[in-house]
């Protein structure tokens, strides 16, 4: 799928919540994701020694206090945006789970695509 201004957008969204939060071994990770109503909601990876959870997690969280029960597509950057990343093996079950037809941002920098988030399923 080819990407469109608003998937690169939210690229831009992701990037800026990774470089202004993700400054410490506590959060190394973000992610943003867009309803199909254009609202977008961002959240940060936590990591603790009794565990972590990973950014994607922490946005559907976000997006669910506003009552959003369907994303259309995510998107996750490294820490200060230095690169896009795929959802690990974890997030990826939940996510197809929750939203079987998310679009996921993967690819790099400049060679970004989406893929339907079953393509993601290994």
């Amino acid at each position: 799928m080819e990407l469109r201004d608003t998937d690169r957008a939210l690229v831009q969204a992701a990037t800026a919540v990774a470089k202004l939060r993700c400054r410490s071994q506590r959060h190394t990770g973000a992610s943003a994701a867009r309803t199909a109503d254009g609202r977008v909601f961002s959240g940060v990876n936590v990591q603790h020694d009794s565990g972590d959870t990973c950014a994607e997690l922490v946005v559907i969280g976000a997006a669910a206090t506003q009552g959003v029960t369907e994303l259309e597509t995510i998107v996750s950057v490294t820490d200060r945006g230095r690169a896009v990343v795929g959802p690990c093996d974890r997030c990826r079950r939940v996510l197809t789970a929750y939203f079987p037809a998310l679009r996921v941002i993967v690819g790099e920098s400049d060679d970004l695509r989406i893929l339907p988030i079953e393509e993601l399923l290994g």
